[in-house]
């Protein structure tokens, strides 16, 4: 297989071996509940392909669309779903690798605002945001795939979708996951993906698309994110498949039964998908859902209080896991940086596969490029700490501490010297003393961060596609 061109080391695992959260007799528990709720409650399925596929398979189906899913369709499904999936960049060459304990970072989707990069101003997000965004996560080296991030106000809510993709495919050479409010979104996406890789069998040999489905919740799969679904598994394309599930309002509020209920919706999700051609490539959510505030009504992206437990349930399947890393605060601040990086080293501990909504604000209202260049520097610090230790002669240097202890010092040791340089040295983060600091400037990080995202946006620019190709995806952007 060919080697990941992005020179992070985000191909690897950063789980520490035999790192869990629930023993095995939980995990069962939790599995035999979601099968239960699967069978004797049913979930809703507002498309009649999708009940057809059901039925074809032996589920019963009561009042019009529910479905009860018997538990031996699971277990088909589970062993039908690929372990692994081999995501590529658009030049065919392997970028990530889903699955296992391995971990790959990007950003969200369909931001409404965001905060100006000149005037700090908090707006309305347009499509040069978009464009500026794709440019940003292509540059930096810890951003494994590429998502839209903004929602454009400047163009018509019809087009925005095909406008996003056509911006990822030309500004960017990284895996891009692409979102959709029904089906001709995904049908439009995978078009221009297949435009760019050749045809749809290039595409389909080397998938560089990931189409991420969200349902109303996870008793009610709409018709839209189901055709969705249906669509890219019949190509054999890679979905993300996410119902909508709050707890205390969409499903329990405690952690067992939301885990319990998120899950048997997501294998529901699986099983629909293998139905329609075994074996399409399925990434499922490690997390039990969102929590709400109940004082406020305002659902959170980074509540602690359902804890690590639904990743190692997610992982009992063995199938990729899909997580997200972003803040509830309003502006890049304190508790935008702590939740930042307390999410990203949860994600990443917990090993899921995909960690996105890196630079989401406001409980992914807002969209903060600054942070989305501070969690690059996180992910680096993180990638840093769980680096392998090297444990040899020349690291253990016992005849240098002989030779200078007890009384000597290592800094002028030729040992210091060849080795202080593999020491991680930050971007952002700032080491200098307080004078100095002082006297160049006293830059806060914020102000780094936005300087470094200016001066990226202004000169880096993706690889060119062929004129041909960007007149085809113009075709398809124009398609009525």
């Amino acid at each position: 297989m060919t080697a990941n061109t992005n020179n992070s080391m985000s191909s690897r695992s950063f789980r520490p071996s035999g790192f869990r959260n629930l023993d095995q007799a939980q995990i069962d528990v939790l599995h035999d509940a979601s099968l239960e709720i699967m069978d004797r409650t049913g979930m809703r399925f507002f498309d009649q392909e999708a009940l057809d596929l059901f039925k074809k398979a032996g589920c019963r189906v009561s009042d019009r669309n529910v479905v009860h899913i018997p538990s031996k369709l699971v277990d088909w499904a589970r062993s039908t779903a690929p372990e692994n999936v081999d995501i590529f960049d658009r030049n065919q060459q392997c970028a990530m690798q889903l699955g296992g304990d391995r971990t790959h970072y990007g950003v969200g989707s369909d931001c409404m605002s965001i905060y100006d990069l000149k005037t700090g101003e908090h707006r309305k997000a347009v499509i040069d945001d978009v464009i500026d965004g794709v440019r940003l996560v292509d540059a930096l080296p810890n951003m494994d795939f590429v998502m839209s991030m903004f929602l454009p106000s400047d163009v018509p809510q019809t087009d925005y979708e095909r406008h996003q993709m056509s911006i990822m495919l030309r500004e960017s050479t990284k895996p891009i996951i692409f979102v959709g409010l029904e089906k001709e979104s995904t049908v439009m996406a995978i078009d221009m993906a297949a435009a760019v890789a050749g045809d749809l069998t290039d595409l389909q040999q080397h998938p560089f698309v990931i189409n991420y489905v969200n349902t109303v919740s996870a008793f009610h799969h709409n018709g839209e994110s189901l055709q969705r679904l249906l669509y890219a598994a019949e190509r054999n394309i890679p979905s993300i498949y996410a119902p909508g599930s709050t707890s205390g309002t969409l499903g329990p509020i405690t952690s067992a039964g939301a885990m319990a209920l998120n899950n048997a919706a997501q294998l529901a999700g699986l099983v629909l998908s293998q139905l329609k051609r075994e074996g399409s490539p399925l990434i499922l959510c490690g997390r039990g859902g969102h929590y709400m505030d109940m004082r406020t009504m305002v659902s959170l992206y980074t509540a602690p209080d359902a804890g690590p437990y639904g990743w190692d349930l997610a992982r009992h399947y063995r199938i990729p896991t899909f997580g997200a890393a972003c803040t509830d605060a309003k502006v890049f601040d304190a508790q935008a940086a702590a939740e930042t990086a307390l999410t990203l080293f949860e994600n990443t501990l917990n090993g899921a596969n995909l960690i996105h909504d890196l630079g989401y604000l406001d409980c992914a209202m807002t969209g903060c490029l600054e942070l989305v260049v501070f969690s690059d520097e996180v992910i680096e610090w993180i990638k840093r700490y769980w680096q392998p230790v090297e444990i040899t002669e020349e690291t253990l240097a016992l005849d240098l501490i002989h030779a200078t202890a007890p009384d000597g010092h290592f800094l002028e040791t030729d040992h210091t010297l060849e080795h202080f340089r593999k020491l991680w040295a930050p971007l952002l983060f700032d080491r200098l003393d307080f004078e100095t600091w002082s006297a160049q400037g006293s830059q806060t990080l914020q102000e780094k961060a936005n300087q470094q995202v200016l001066d990226i946006i202004g000169s880096h620019r993706a690889e060119s596609l062929p004129s041909d190709v960007i007149a085809r995806l113009e075709e398809i952007v124009a398609r009525r």
